[in-house]
């Protein structure tokens, strides 16, 4: 073999957020940058000598040149074999399901999730551990301390794999195995869904489905679950093939970058259920005919039918929800006698929960829901949850979630996003808030009075680690709340996400649009932070 020791110096700035190192993909496309970074992953790998992994992407741009890369690194790094997805396609989730199947070391998963690819878009890693599920912080702590002290790398010297042909092939001393990136993944789903109740439902002529893939990685799985499996007509999966630009979208399933979903659903004639995925098929937007779902609500909604699903019918052990999802579900643990743990957000968090079976389901407001059967969300998973329940209780969407509300009451829910914000100011603002926490229990704010304001901050409850300053919380005496977090994954400026919640248990006053019913704590969100003067917006670039 004719590995190379490379001298490199470190770069500023590889530090992973809550999904792996996100940046430009022109940063990327840097002399040793990409290579810095998995030398990284591989120091935190002591055992790596002849184990296996995994490897794949959402096919934006770049994907292929990195997975060459990183193959010859692998090699040069006494890796034993690695599993990569044809053509370098492998969704977040398939690659969680690969990693425990297969039980491997862990999985490199290449994403930005569902930031915009292309030469001018952004490109990211993501390390996921031998449990399948993303590195937790002190995985990548001792990576990003790595990157600060690099001196050299090592890669082995060899022509390019062959992604496209199935098979094994040698490099090196390692075993490189390209596998069909759907075989596995389908396999599993067909374990915890009636599929032949779904292909009843898809194949009656009454019931349409519309699936958005985005132009990203979820069009081969949907397609061959959806149309080829369980006989959805041809065509049911728009935008299936997944491009190095997304078609020149921006692969985030919601009501603002899905709007040619939304459109074909809002319509008294269009179909029964709609559903979209983002860039690496972990997340999930759920539709009616003229009926959008929250992510709240629908996690609300699969733990109070989960006993309808095959996998889950020896019932949930509990459930997680990240802090500033909506407290919708936790009625429903209530009511079902299990734990709801509230943890911070990053899907990292539930890992230690899922290992020690703690929880069956878990979720996010972020359109991210899953279960144990592999350690990430998974969007397509999502999906074919809400069909086996459609065709059990042959109910709309619509009369779901309203029977819902009506049982549970209704937690209006809305999540306000302002995107590319000055980072200073942004990081200003929150100073400012936490300053004055302690002045706000007991204020009278409007019609709501003030019951607690802190800083979230969560000790494990397996490990007894403790993550600080989650997101500033204003609770009210009523049980609504307000929230404000900074996001960790995007690439330009920062993100500032406000969640406004309000529980409305009256059955006839469930029925307003959430902007209206929350009309008074937009504002008072607004007056408490002065939103529109740090961000210098009249309205939210996203409103969910």
């Amino acid at each position: 073999m004719n590995i190379h020791t490379i001298v490199t110096q470190p770069f500023a700035g590889q530090k992973p957020g809550t999904s792996g190192l996100r940046k430009p993909t022109q940063i990327f496309q840097q002399r040793n940058y990409l290579e810095n970074f998995i030398q990284a992953i591989f120091q935190t790998l002591p055992e790596r000598d002849g184990a296996t992994l995994v490897l794949g992407g959402d096919g934006r741009f770049y994907n292929r040149p990195a997975i060459q890369i990183i193959l010859k690194m692998c090699a040069a790094n006494g890796l034993g074999k690695v599993l990569v997805g044809q053509g370098g396609i492998l969704s977040t989730p398939a690659a969680s399901c690969l990693i425990r199947k297969y039980q491997a070391i862990g999985g490199i998963i290449l994403s930005a999730s569902h930031n915009p690819g292309g030469p001018d878009g952004d490109f990211g890693v993501k390390f996921n551990t031998s449990n399948g599920g993303p590195a937790p912080e002190k995985v990548t702590t001792a990576i990003y301390e790595f990157t600060q002290i690099i001196q050299s790398y090592q890669i082995l010297e060899a022509n390019d794999i062959n992604l496209d042909k199935l098979g094994t092939t040698q490099l090196g001393m390692m075993q490189v195995e390209v596998m069909d990136s759907v075989d596995d993944y389908a396999q599993l789903m067909q374990e915890l869904f009636d599929f032949d109740r779904l292909r009843k439902l898809l194949t009656n002529g009454q019931f349409r489905l519309c699936f958005d893939a985005m132009h990203a990685v979820t069009g081969p799985y949907a397609q061959r679950i959806l149309e080829h499996t369980l006989g959805a007509p041809v065509g049911t999966v728009i935008h299936g093939v997944p491009l190095e630009d997304f078609g020149g979208g921006h692969p985030d399933p919601n009501l603002v970058y899905a709007h040619e979903l939304v459109e074909i659903l809002f319509q008294d004639a269009g179909p029964n259920f709609g559903a979209a995925s983002d860039g690496d098929g972990d997340r999930n937007m759920i539709l009616g005919r003229n009926f959008f779902v929250s992510p709240s609500d629908s996690l609300a909604l699969l733990t109070a039918y989960a006993h309808l699903v095959p996998g889950y019918r020896q019932g949930l052990a509990g459930v997680a929800r990240s802090m500033p999802t909506s407290q919708a579900v936790d009625r429903v643990a209530k009511k079902l006698g299990i734990n709801c743990y509230e943890t911070p957000t990053g899907w990292k968090f539930f890992g230690n929960l899922l290992d020690a079976s703690k929880v069956t389901l878990c979720g996010e407001e972020s359109f991210g829901t899953g279960s144990n059967h592999v350690r990430e969300k998974d969007g397509l998973w999502a999906v074919l949850f809400w069909l086996n329940i459609l065709a059990v209780t042959e109910k709309s969407v619509a009369e779901l979630v309203t029977n819902h509300w009506r049982e549970y009451g209704r937690n209006y829910y809305s999540r306000h996003d302002y995107e590319g914000v000055d980072s200073g100011r942004a990081n200003q603002m929150i100073q400012k808030l936490r300053a004055k926490l302690a002045t706000l229990p007991h204020q009278k704010l409007g019609n709501y009075t003030v019951q607690y304001a802190d800083d979230f901050s969560y000790q494990d409850p397996i490990d007894g680690s403790v993550s600080e300053q989650q997101g500033i919380r204003i609770g009210f005496t009523d049980g609504s709340r307000l929230i404000y977090r900074l996001s960790g994954t995007g690439t330009q400026g920062a993100t500032v996400r406000v969640y406004m919640e309000q529980y409305e248990p009256e059955g006839n006053k469930q029925g307003l649009d959430a902007q209206v019913a929350l009309a008074e704590l937009i504002q008072i969100a607004d007056q408490v932070a002065g939103l529109r003067e740090t961000t210098g917006m009249e309205r939210p670039t996203v409103i969910t």
